[in-house]
């Protein structure tokens, strides 16, 4: 796939070719945290180049990420995170690339990371703010839920949508040609499943308490999850209209984790390999399972969009097709050919000869 002859004007003719610039922004989930670690010493160190969203390790066939991705068609891309940083030491932009995400953030705090990306993506040498297009990955929200019980006002729906719509606003007023995935927040309840009997696995009661110490079954405990399903209701209304949408500008809800749960054994044992060292975040088997379904979201209509049943799937990625090679911003689509079937014939060697 070649880039169109000139760059385009409308958010709906963007093909993947086209993207001279990715950016994400959000939590441990995107720095992530002892993704590429072992035991739990790896647990402050911050692996962004193997990041699902934005890590810039080697290639595809080194690690699957969304940037990684991008490269096959853009070999040129901006942003994607070059290398390890350490939780709390300083970094700067040549150390994480266009990663913005900050390990422990609340999505109170995700306005901040937008005024650092649209300051830096501002200056940047060799990149045109103007002309550019670029694609930003957002997910956040996931720490108000493990804060939820400390102060339920702060960590309320409400607050949450709040600090999104505000974020979202941000990006649109400031930012020309950019197309926004926002991942629809994961099921927490699941993750109180991901146990076994290490130093490790007892971090959980730390950061993530009020999911984690809660009785089964008890009142505290079905509160929290019905929070939960309120962020997802609540991020799927804010993201159903066309509120987000102009000519050069798009924030597309990507629902592919709605339901996830983790993955399991035969023996229907959660499967640890997806998990680092804590029992919570995400190894790089989990980054790319995260990466394969945010890609084949953005190449699925609205309405047609997949949701992974556990981390283990997508198997395939999708291949754009050559009747709509452009990313889905839109329900109304019709400019850019309206719903297609999505093409399932890719793997990732077919990948390489596009």
């Amino acid at each position: 796939m070649s880039p169109s002859p000139t760059p385009p004007t409308s958010v709906e003719l963007v093909k993947p070719a086209d993207v001279k610039v990715i950016a994400a922004l959000g939590d441990s989930l995107t720095t992530a945290i002892g993704a590429n670690g072992s035991t739990l010493l790896s647990i402050p160190f911050e692996f962004r180049h193997v990041s699902w969203s934005i890590g810039g390790y080697g290639t595809y066939r080194n690690v699957i990420t969304l940037a990684n991705i991008f490269k096959l068609f853009n070999p040129h891309l901006l942003g994607p995170s070059p290398r390890m940083t350490l939780h709390g030491s300083p970094i700067t932009v040549n150390d994480t690339g266009f990663n913005f995400a900050v390990t422990g953030h609340n999505t109170l705090n995700v306005s901040d990371q937008v005024r650092h990306m649209i300051a830096t993506l501002r200056s940047y040498p060799g990149l045109n703010f103007q002309e550019d297009w670029k694609v930003v990955t957002l997910l956040i929200g996931m720490n108000d839920i493990c804060d939820y019980c400390k102060d339920k006002t702060l960590f309320s729906p409400d607050r949450f949508i709040h600090h999104m719509t505000e974020a979202l606003d941000l990006m649109m007023n400031e930012i020309p040609r950019t197309i926004v995935n926002v991942v629809q927040i994961l099921r927490m309840k699941p993750l109180r499943e991901v146990q076994k009997p290490t130093l490790g696995c007892q971090l959980q009661r730390r950061f993530c308490s009020c999911l984690v110490q809660p009785q089964e079954n008890s009142t505290e405990l079905e509160e929290l999850v019905e929070v939960n399903h309120e962020f997802q209701r609540r991020l799927e209304a804010l993201l159903s209209s066309d509120r987000f949408t102009r000519n050069d500008f798009a924030a597309v809800l990507q629902p592919y984790l709605e339901t996830a749960e983790p993955s399991r054994l035969p023996d229907g044992s959660v499967d640890l390999s997806f998990f680092t060292a804590d029992c919570f975040h995400f190894t790089v088997k989990g980054h790319e399972s995260l990466a394969r379904g945010l890609w084949n979201n953005m190449f699925q209509p609205e309405g047609g969009k997949e949701m992974i049943h556990t981390f283990s799937d997508p198997e395939e990625l999708i291949c754009p097709p050559e009747e709509h090679p452009y990313i889905y911003t839109r329900a109304r689509d019709t400019s850019s050919g309206g719903a297609l079937e999505p093409l399932r014939l890719l793997t990732l060697l077919a990948l390489t000869r596009l």
